[in-house]
């Protein structure tokens, strides 16, 4: 081989190597990749978000509580001494007339001062006749007279409070709905022995919650019922609203007042449902529920303005499980988000995807 051919046999190496250079992955000079692209940049961030318009309307809303009867009048037997139970005259569910002995205690118990108190009146009684008859005799004064009928009331009254503690008698008319003492037993001071109570109108007692009471006013209608029974449902009235909040519950007590039905179904101590009507006394502000987001101490919501959310603090009221009332924090009129809310913060871009009932 000459040398003008080994010349040319060299170029053409050094040319096949050098494109072989420039094809190999990241030499060369060829077209590098957008710094934005290997980003990933999507641009602006906006949420799509359903919107709904505070404004004023008559919100009504019903809750259902627990509630204990009793009777329109009622009123407990309670033993006043500790003795043994000789005699029981009422069953559960007879009537009895006021006066009457329902229970009757030993009367010669050690705790019953019955005979002795029995024996100062008849004795005292004797001893003012004496000095009545004597009086007119002109035998004794007039203040002798007088001792012995200060005498005689006082061993009437002491055997009067003997008498009723042995003899144990309803201070009303009405019907036992309940007998909690058998013959032979031994009663405790203050314990009840029976209730006598008028059921033809009966009272219901329930407690409500501070936020509810507000609502409320005398005379205000209830639905009393029971579950058991369909056919026990009539209707009531508030009588009766505590003007304080119990210290342990925080709740109030409420009663009401109905007449009983028909066969006298509900019975003292029994429990039944009541339905209490909860509405502002006029239109109020309200929203729909899902505008609002609570950690259990402070609700939220977001207000749009001008294409953009913004977090307010507000104070709710009662609610019928679609819509609440709003006290405070926004205004009537005011667009606030009801979907997407969970993905907006202060000053999030929105964009409106449709409109809320």
């Amino acid at each position: 081989m000459n040398t003008i051919e080994r010349l040319l046999d060299g170029a053409l190496a050094l040319a096949f190597f050098a494109l072989s250079f420039s094809a190999m992955p990241g030499c060369g000079s060829g077209p590098k990749p957008d710094p934005a692209e290997a980003k990933g940049t999507t641009g602006v961030h906006v949420v799509p978000v359903n919107i709904a318009v505070a404004g004023r309307e008559h919100l009504s809303v019903t809750k259902t509580y627990s509630g204990t009867l009793e009777g329109e009048e009622q009123a407990n037997i309670v033993a006043k001494i500790s003795e043994r139970v000789i005699g029981i005259n009422i069953r559960v569910g007879a009537a009895v007339q006021a006066g009457q002995v329902t229970i009757t205690l030993d009367k010669s118990g050690a705790s019953s001062q019955y005979y002795q108190a029995e024996a100062s009146f008849n004795n005292a009684e004797k001893t003012l006749q004496r000095m009545k008859s004597l009086y007119d005799e002109g035998a004794v004064s007039l203040q002798t007279l007088d001792g012995a009928q200060t005498a005689y009331e006082v061993a009437k009254a002491n055997f009067g409070a003997a008498r009723s503690a042995v003899e144990l008698t309803t201070p009303i008319p009405g019907v036992v709905t309940a007998l909690n003492v058998s013959l032979g037993d031994l009663t405790v001071p203050g314990a009840v022995l029976a209730t006598i109570a008028r059921n033809a109108r009966m009272k219901v007692t329930l407690n409500i919650n501070e936020s509810d009471v507000v609502y409320l006013a005398m005379g205000s209608k209830v639905r009393v019922y029971s579950e058991t029974n369909p056919d026990a449902d009539v209707e009531g009235r508030i009588v009766q609203i505590s003007r304080s909040a119990d210290v342990r519950s925080r709740s109030f007590e409420i009663k009401a007042l109905f007449a009983n039905t028909r066969n006298r179904w509900f019975k003292p101590g029994m429990f039944c449902k009541v339905d209490v009507h909860i509405s502002p006394a006029q239109q109020t502000l309200v929203i729909p529920n899902g505008a609002i987001q609570s950690d259990g101490v402070t609700s939220q919501v977001f207000v749009i303005r001008n294409g953009r959310s913004f977090r307010n603090i507000v104070q709710t009221g009662v609610t019928d499980g679609m819509n609440t009332e709003i006290l405070s924090g926004i205004s009537s009129g005011d667009t606030v988000a009801t979907v997407g809310v969970n993905n907006l913060r202060d000053s999030t871009l929105v964009s409106i995807a449709g409109l809320s009932h």
